[in-house]
């Protein structure tokens, strides 16, 4: 396994690993004892970097989530792991009533949220301190300021560690990141977004946003991060749920674009000459870029989770990553 730091600030940064796993099905489609046995192997294999949140995965049973962070937990505690593993959270994103619909009634980020679902989240994951807590989406109806203190109390009172952003604009963030600063509390340092080696649309309308899809890592968002070398980028979805080389997982009307044909091209001629799998390649360029990104990859059995963690010792020449990053 290879690693990075993450975070600026003594006392709460943290060494992780270069991969991250996404837990965002265990413990509803992804059974108990599977779901442990993927989390066995990724610690094994060095693993540090896990990732959940508040409202995973209310949509499988109707209810308002917490079943991933719940057995996240359960797996923490049956393991005697302490904080050696780094715990990502999320919250702002769990419905207000049990439902099996996505929509926009939903928590929000005031700062009685953030105190209440960060305690929650720390309950169920069974930890002391939360070590890195994303706002998982935009919140317009909360003035950004009580946003921020909110945050900055929880980390004040020890709830949480880092914090991070998803699914967020870049002005929000640096908005954000602006007004933390000059009330000399933590802001965001972590962001998490859609990013993948084909590129999807942005200027396709999202349920939360009439503009276009703030969940994407767009050129925009690239721009802010060479811009801000201290924040970490990491990208959730980085495989598509495997439409990269599963027929029956066709890519979505954000990559009806010109462009996407002769990326998968390209994508496959480098896997081919790797002797590695498309989805490695994937990992492997998200990984080794002059942006370096962390992937965060789902896993619902650990052969899916062995061929990602193979992506950790892909290394792309540097011929290999010219062509991938030629074609638009």
């Amino acid at each position: 396994m290879k690693y990075r730091v993450i975070g600026s600030t003594p006392g709460t940064r943290r060494e992780v690993s270069v991969l991250s796993l996404g837990t965002m099905t265990f413990g509803t489609t992804v059974d108990e004892a599977t779901s442990f046995a993927i989390l066995d192997r990724f610690a094994e294999a060095g693993g540090t970097f896990v990732d959940t949140s508040n409202n995973y995965a209310f949509w499988v049973n109707g209810t308002q989530g917490g079943e991933s962070e719940q057995l996240v937990g359960r797996w923490l505690r049956s393991r005697g792991i302490g904080d050696e593993i780094t715990i990502a959270t999320k919250l702002g994103a769990r419905p207000n009533q049990p439902t099996e619909t996505f929509s926009l009634d939903v928590e929000g980020l005031s700062a009685k949220v953030i105190r209440e679902s960060a305690e929650r989240s720390r309950e169920n994951l069974g930890i002391e301190r939360i070590h890195l807590l994303y706002a998982h989406i935009m919140d317009e109806r909360t003035p950004l300021e009580e946003t921020v203190q909110g945050f900055a109390e929880v980390v004040a009172d020890g709830v949480t560690g880092l914090l991070g952003a998803s699914n967020h604009w870049s002005w929000r963030i640096e908005r954000a990141r602006a007004l933390a600063a000059a009330s000399g509390v933590p802001g965001y340092e972590v962001l998490q977004h859609h990013h993948s080696y084909l590129r999807q649309r942005t200027d396709i309308p999202s349920m939360r946003s009439p503009d276009g899809n703030q969940g994407l890592v767009s050129g925009e968002l690239l721009s802010y991060l060479r811009a801000n070398p201290s924040l970490t980028q990491v990208a959730y979805s980085p495989l598509i749920a495997g439409a990269y080389v599963r027929d029956d997982k066709p890519l979505g009307p954000g990559f009806d674009h010109a462009g996407t044909r002769p990326r998968l091209t390209a994508i496959r001629e480098v896997a081919a000459e790797t002797g590695a799998t498309v989805n490695q390649v994937v990992l492997s360029w998200l990984m080794g870029g002059d942006i370096p990104v962390l992937p965060l990859v789902g896993a619902s059995s650990v052969a899916q989770l062995e061929e990602s963690l193979g992506a950790v010792d892909l290394d792309l020449t540097p011929e290999q990553r010219a062509k991938l990053d030629s074609v638009h």
